[in-house]
């Protein structure tokens, strides 16, 4: 069984072909980042000469051009063996010049390369984004996979009105979908019909079975010989130019697989399933049941999956969150239990989240740490079963000391984010331009009515001195609602920093007293040793909990 998140750039954890080796992933879905806020006078502009690296964050997902859009573009014309994907990527970056739209086609059309590599020739892609870049991330898609491989494009209401001064309101997302090869996996998945459809169609009950139902023809046009053209009691269907044409899926559910046309409408009669008019020249017709609907089958446009709301239970406070019914219906459709569901943006984890309800295999891959842990704990929460050590796999995500340190080294923004989330019930502390001292929060009650913060300051480097603790003092001075401080180093703390830590005094909370300000290492949280934390921290402040699904042991669990 397959669970396994990535923390890293996709693009690297892909490339490893030990873990994605070619043809081994049944579907993918992607909902990748991008700044379709901003307005298109920034996004067209030209970026050409600026150190801008391209990075996605959580709730920032600019793609800016630069060095790493400059290699994308590389890795596809020069390195890549794509002829039409090199020849597209050419002549739009003489269309549009070096902006950052251009930034994210180059970056986004090196991943649809690698995510087709590790397509199985039964699998399927859907690519989730808004009109902002959806015409350039289509011919992309035309490029890697072929035009004549594009099964839809659906469209989903993704908000309600939205009104714009001078121009349509903008409330759609738009959802390519393109499959590996005809051999691809399609349930041909039916929506339920609706409650005004069945009261306007189905208009008579059936006093015995106490089930609504309407009568249809048992008949079809043109005549024909033998026994669907002979009479049966008393109607002849030659006489108005028909014939007998019972409906295959109903005799299949009643079990009548034998007998002529006419036994078979004997036995149908006997279980009441024939509706007799009143007069004497009526002609009989079949009782078609509700329970008899199939379903509709759905088309190109969902207007039937809202969007979620402040209010809605499955909401976690993500702002880019998908309704889990929307990627129900996705996996449903393309692909079958067991199948691998592969997502390589996977955010807040709704893909994942939708597979593993489905019983399907998961793998989801994302960039920031925010996104891994909350993917952890929604699933945990969601998913009791998945508390047992070793029900799924984290790669990339430190778990020793040296690793840690790596991820100092190579990604300190990284790391900073890794080590806040170590700390129960943190969050991560943004602002634009400097932080002001502040790498995380972690909320908490003091009372009933007081709200308090515990501030956290994370250094990875060697050089690590007293004038840190001073300065996450000063910060606690200046922030009105700091009840205390926490400093997470990678490396041992001085003795005078130890000492200036102690000289903080203590936070008293009720009848606890705990240390005002408190020095925490990677190798205390990594062997499980965390701070003297109040009362009453309120984990809700960074997400909230996933509801846990109704039927953990239901029909479809890979266990």
């Amino acid at each position: 069984m397959r669970r396994e998140l990535h923390f890293g750039d996709n693009l690297d954890v892909l490339r490893d072909r030990a873990r994605f080796p070619d043809a081994s992933v049944d579907l993918v879905y992607l909902d990748p980042p991008f700044n379709s806020n901003a307005s298109y006078n920034m996004l067209f502009k030209d970026k050409t000469g600026e150190k801008a690296e391209a990075q996605i964050q959580a709730f920032d997902d600019t793609w800016t051009w630069g060095i790493t859009a400059e290699e994308a573009f590389d890795d596809v014309v020069i390195r890549g063996a794509n002829l039409k994907a090199a020849q597209l990527l050419k002549a739009l970056r003489s269309f549009l010049g070096d902006n950052d739209i251009m930034a994210y086609v180059a970056m986004m059309a090196v991943r649809l390369l690698e995510l087709h590599r590790v397509l199985k020739d039964t699998g399927s892609l859907y690519l989730h984004c808004d009109p902002t870049a959806s015409h350039y991330l289509k011919l992309v898609l035309d490029a890697v996979f072929g035009h004549a491989a594009m099964s839809n494009e659906v469209i989903w209401k993704r908000t309600f009105s939205h009104g714009s001064a001078k121009r349509y309101g903008p409330i759609h997302d738009t959802i390519f979908f393109y499959r590996k090869s005809d051999k691809f996996t399609w349930t041909n998945p039916k929506a339920t019909h609706d409650d005004a459809y069945i009261l306007k169609h189905f208009t008579v009950l059936d006093p015995d079975r106490q089930e609504l139902y309407q009568p249809i023809s048992l008949t079809g046009a043109g005549t024909r010989k033998g026994e669907s053209g002979s009479p049966w009691r008393e109607t002849d269907p030659t006489t108005v130019g028909r014939h007998w044409a019972l409906p295959r899926a109903v005799l299949e559910k009643e079990g009548i697989t034998t007998g002529t046309t006419q036994e078979k409408l004997d036995q149908l009669d006997a279980m009441g399933r024939i509706h007799w008019g009143r007069g004497p020249l009526s002609v009989p017709r079949l009782k078609w049941f509700v329970s008899d609907l199939d379903g509709v089958a759905i088309g190109d446009v969902f207007v039937d999956i809202p969007p979620l709301t402040a209010q809605s239970k499955e909401r976690l406070g993500y702002p880019t969150q998908k309704p889990l019914a929307l990627l129900e219906r996705i996996i449903s459709a393309s692909s079958n239990p067991g199948d691998v569901v592969l997502d390589p943006f996977c955010g807040c984890g709704t893909a994942v989240h939708a597979a593993e309800k489905l019983g399907r295999q998961w793998v989801g891959i994302d960039v920031t740490h925010l996104a891994i842990n909350l993917i952890e704990r929604r699933m945990r929460d969601a998913f009791p079963k998945l508390k047992e050590k070793g029900a799924y796999q984290v790669y990339g995500t430190p778990t020793t000391w040296d690793a840690a340190e790596r991820l100092a080294m190579e990604r300190p923004d990284q790391f900073e984010k890794w080590a806040v989330s170590r700390i129960p019930g943190a969050r991560e502390f943004r602002l634009h331009g400097a932080d002001g001292g502040i790498d995380g929060i972690v909320n908490f009650k003091e009372d009933k009515a007081t709200y308090r913060r515990i501030i956290i300051s994370v250094k990875g480097g060697r050089n690590i001195g007293v004038g840190m603790v001073r300065d996450l003092k000063g910060v606690l001075d200046r922030e009105g609602d700091a009840a205390m401080g926490l400093l997470v180093c990678l490396h041992e703390p001085t003795k005078p920093m130890v000492t200036e830590a102690a000289n903080a005094g203590f936070y008293n909370q009720g009848a606890r007293r705990l240390p005002k300000l408190q020095i925490v290492t990677i190798r205390d949280l990594l062997d499980g040793k965390l701070p003297a934390l109040p009362a009453l921290i309120d984990e809700s402040a960074t997400f909230k909990a996933a509801p846990k699904e109704a039927d953990d042991d239901g029909q479809g669990q890979l266990l």
